[in-house]
């Protein structure tokens, strides 16, 4: 597979772009420290995936950040902690605070003089727009999980965005899928045809962090362990 193939990149954001993972952890801090028992940050990580998918599932129009307060009451009853829904509120607010990886703005500034960037994201779209900002604004097109009234890896949200893009010149095969969640993202896009490029962020960690085990794993076309990776392997494409 040639990167250079392709016109977009359609991108997961949270977990590829945005470090979610340390943006969870330091937002769950006022609950993790009332805990008493000790946990380790996967174990963190592992009970919010659990409860975040679920809660989506169970209800895939609520808002991104009221999934996450509703994750942070589901974390306090789980580990004895008794929250407030103000508490719970704050936590849903802390996307805004969420960092980015420090490849991911400069990698963009790059990308989009090569492509038309495309996000395909499960997040409102208030949350997104502090991220948005803090990313530098790269992208020519915005899909939410708000906007599709559904969470990946639902088949709704990929065929929402495959719509739109349809309809500005960009079919199926000028799409390379580019994210780190083999759950919420490369499953997804197997099922829907799509080249997949993995970012795999969590290569020197095991398990699944933030995002649940996706079972029989997903095929993917490219892998590269950062954003700068990505950049590189572009650049030495365009020399050959």
């Amino acid at each position: 597979m040639k990167l250079t193939d392709y016109k977009a990149l359609t991108f997961d954001v949270y977990g590829t772009l945005i470090d979610w993972e340390s943006g969870m952890v330091a937002g769950l801090e006022p609950l993790t420290k009332a805990v008493s028992r000790s946990l380790s940050r996967d174990d963190i990580l592992e009970a919010h995936a659990f409860h975040e998918s679920t809660t989506q599932a169970q209800t895939p129009g609520k808002r991104y950040s009221d999934v996450l307060a509703t994750v942070y009451r589901r974390l306090g009853e789980e580990w004895g902690v008794a929250v407030s829904w103000e508490d719970c509120l704050a936590y849903g607010a802390s996307v805004k605070d969420w960092p980015a990886f420090a490849d991911s703005v400069e990698a963009l500034a790059y990308l989009r003089e090569h492509y038309m960037l495309v996000v395909l994201s499960n997040v409102d779209n208030a949350s997104f727009a502090a991220s948005d900002a803090r990313l530098g604004r790269p992208f020519h097109a915005v899909y939410t999980a708000e906007d599709a009234g559904s969470y990946k890896p639902d088949d709704r949200n990929f065929s929402y965005m495959l719509g739109n893009l349809a309809r500005l010149g960009i079919c199926k095969g000028d799409i390379l899928h580019t994210a780190e969640s083999m759950f919420h993202d490369h499953g997804p896009a197997n099922r829907h045809g799509l080249a997949n490029c993995h970012i795999f962020r969590r290569h020197d960690r095991p398990g699944f962090g933030a995002t649940m085990n996706p079972g029989d794993m997903p095929e993917v076309g490219a892998r590269f362990n950062s954003m700068a990776e990505m950049v590189a392997a572009h650049r030495s494409e365009l020399k050959t």
